[in-house]
């Protein structure tokens, strides 16, 4: 009751402040900030923590991390200078003290100054790239430099990769080309790296000087509020801005998400639709590195601030950006991607009827990428009423069975996943939504009416998450439907809520506005007690993918949230009923072990594994070629794996659809290029044979 009393008092303001209206500077305004975030933290957040020692020691990591994760920067003497406030940030955060944070500034600051001369240093030296030594990529596999001789070693080998890396991408293009152009001589070619070197250096240490005093702070915030959990962030006005826009619908040029990774700019998600959606080269999880615009000079962003980045990949319609970026196996890619208008209806629900001759008939399926509401922009959209309206036209074709895809689904809407699962059970409970210290709230399918009762699959993967596993965990609860994927779901079964930390300020106008904080502060609980937190949902018969040997989701995150479990709900449908699961996974398991595919894919996941495990590299531009080589011919034998058609699938448009198709250019083209996808799909292959094994079970 104490905690209900303190959250409505902190609604209505509840720091008092009696200066009047002053002029507040910014170490005050900071000092409020860090303030309200604790507050709410302390008593919305899920899982709050206690304000001691261990808690500033575990600030302290996060905070060193964001200013200097790559070691490049801080010597061990000053990081041990910084060490005497590691037990002590508790104390300060109390006391509204900003010391520690303002002597790592000095720190810093003087550390990129000092960094800034050695790598102009450097770059005046002769390299020689014929002696054999190696370099370690991965800072967590180096300490911090003892004395500036080592920092000075630990940039002249990072600055003579970026130069090898280079080098070997000029050679590659003077092989590759036909046009009879007279080769430079590697002299020449390094001349032209080491130049190229200089400017994205020079640029970068210009983006690091125009580094604010604020966007440090806000470094500091965040590495509070990351210990609590890896989902709650402060945001600046800006900042919440830009997220207003992104979570409204507008795009960023080439239909991509993106969100800063360390020095890099990470892709978290791809719009379906989009123009890197349409061109199918990038991916989710790619570094970006570079942006060129075409007929331009190539920008490194490495450490750009990630405003300036989405400006940069922005553009009008029919332009050209080229993204430079680096994959999870750790290969590198180039990507032109034509920037266009996003088509938003590919966002939307659609189905299609399969059929694999002699095997199995008549079987729709559903495509659905997110889900949206009408509270997004969607021109009043929801999206499970287009998925009713998907079963209905399904249902008008007589389909055997359905089968719901939510393969890289990130979630949406909690409303439209709780309709959309009524439309194939009776009125019963869907999910558990648990504050800390709070009953559960249980959200209820209350429509009785059951508007599709038969044979249902739903494929996932390690990227379906938040609703998509609510959805997927409630069919599996009531085995209502079979999941199919990878061997667990992304797992993050927690909720997010903004609020504005001008509510908890009384006065201080002239210091508004302060931001909001995003915190979680609630949990997911399936109805059979058990959280999506971490362990996701797992599959009923899991399918090899190529990220099978490498640990993905919510379990990656520092802090994460762990799994829990709370009482189980009683709940029961009698529409349809999986049986013999550990039959079917059975057979499924016996092709699968028989499809030089999915045999393909599993050396591809061991390999990839390999790959990102890989962190030091020989600066012997030779040896170095040689790897590189050696890597490529080892990867071309999965070029092909995804990229051949299955002769033996047949897909169609259902008959309703077709018309509308045929008088939209536009919409015949994306569905013409949709159908090329499906008809190279096969893991829905594999699927299509798990439901005829569903319907020999049935009957």
């Amino acid at each position: 009751m104490l905690r209900i009393i303190i959250i409505g008092l902190l609604a209505v303001c509840t720091y008092n402040v009696s200066v009047g209206q002053a002029d507040y500077n910014s170490k005050e305004k900071e000092s409020a900030i860090i303030e309200a975030v604790l507050k709410y933290l302390d008593v919305l957040h899920f899982s709050p923590k206690e304000i001691n020692d261990k808690f500033s020691q575990e600030v302290y990591g996060e905070y060193l991390k964001s200013i200097d994760n790559s070691k490049r920067f801080l010597l061990a003497s000053e990081v041990k200078t910084l060490e005497k406030y590691e037990s002590d940030l508790d104390d300060q955060i109390k006391n509204r003290s900003l010391k520690f944070f303002d002597e790592s500034l000095l720190i810093l600051d003087g550390a990129i100054e000092r960094s800034k001369g050695i790598y102009n240093e450097l770059l005046e030296c002769e390299m020689d790239f014929t002696i054999d030594e190696n370099y370690e990529t991965d800072p967590d596999n180096r300490e911090y430099s003892k004395n500036e001789k080592e920092l000075k070693e630990l940039w002249r080998k990072s600055i003579k990769m970026d130069i090898l890396n280079k080098i070997d991408l000029k050679l590659d293009e003077q092989e590759k080309d036909t046009t009879g152009t007279a080769p430079l001589t590697l002299e020449s070619l390094t001349a032209e790296a080491i130049e190229e070197t200089r400017k994205n250096f020079d640029d970068w240490y210009e983006r690091l000087g125009q580094i604010r005093r604020s966007d440090r702070f806000e470094n500091y915030v965040n590495s509070i509020t990351h210990v609590f959990d890896p989902h709650s962030d402060y945001y600046n006005p800006k900042e919440k801005k830009d997220f207003d826009i992104r979570m409204g619908g507008k795009l960023e040029g080439i239909g991509a998400r993106l969100s800063p990774d360390g020095e890099y700019t990470k892709v978290v998600s791809i719009v379906p639709g989009g123009p890197a959606w349409l061109g199918k080269e990038l991916e989710v999880d790619d570094l970006i590195t570079a942006v060129t615009q075409e007929g331009e000079e190539e920008v490194d962003i490495t450490g750009m601030r990630l405003d300036d980045v989405v400006s940069k990949i922005r553009g009008d319609k029919g332009t050209t950006v080229i993204l430079n970026v680096k994959r999870a196996d750790g290969s590198f890619h180039s990507i032109s991607i034509v920037r266009d208008e996003v088509i938003l209806d590919e966002s939307f629900a659609k189905s299609l009827i399969l059929d694999i001759p002699d095997v199995i008939e008549n079987i729709g399926y559903i495509k659905l990428p997110k889900f949206y509401s009408s509270f997004e922009g969607n021109a009043g959209n929801s999206c499970a009423v287009d998925v009713a309206r998907e079963v209905e036209k399904l249902k008008a074709e007589s389909v055997n069975g359905i089968i719901l895809d939510l393969r890289n689904n990130g979630g949406g809407s909690l409303q439209d996943v709780i309709k959309m699962t009524g439309l194939f059970i009776e009125d019963g409970p869907i999910v558990q939504v648990k504050a800390n210290g709070r009953k559960p709230s249980v959200y209820n399918d209350k429509d009785s009416d059951v508007q599709y009762d038969g044979p249902m699959i739903v494929m996932v993967n390690q990227f379906s998450a938040s609703a998509s596993e609510i959805l997927a965990a409630a069919l599996q609860d009531y085995n209502r439907a079979i999941i199919v994927g990878s061997t667990s779901t992304f797992g993050k079964g927690t909720v997010q809520r903004f609020q504005n930390l001008d509510q908890y300020i009384q006065g201080m106008d002239d210091m508004k506005p302060l931001g909001e904080i995003k915190l979680t502060n609630q949990k997911f609980f399936r109805i059979n007690g058990g959280s999506t937190q971490l362990k996701g949902v797992e599959s009923d018969i899991v399918l090899p993918d190529t990220y099978s040997d490498i640990e993905y989701g919510e379990n990656e995150y520092d802090f994460a949230l762990p799994w829990t479990q709370i009482e189980k709900l009683d709940y029961s449908q009698s529409v349809f009923q999986i049986k013999d699961k550990d039959k079917l996974a059975k057979l499924s398991q016996d092709r699968v072990s028989s499809n030089p595919k999915f045999d393909l894919v599993q050396e591809q996941s061991k390999l990839v594994k390999k790959f990102r495990e890989e962190s030091e590299f020989s600066l012997n531009l030779d040896t170095y070629r040689s790897y590189l080589d050696d890597k490529e011919e080892q990867s071309k034998q999965f070029e092909s794996v995804m990229d051949e058609d299955i002769e033996i699938l047949q897909i169609k448009n259902l008959s309703i659809d077709a018309e509308a198709i045929a008088k939209d250019e536009a919409k015949a083209e994306r569905n013409t290029d949709w159908i090329k996808g499906v008809k190279k799909d096969f893991y829905l292959e594999e699927t299509l044979f798990i439901m005829s094994d569903l319907l020999n079970v049935k009957s």
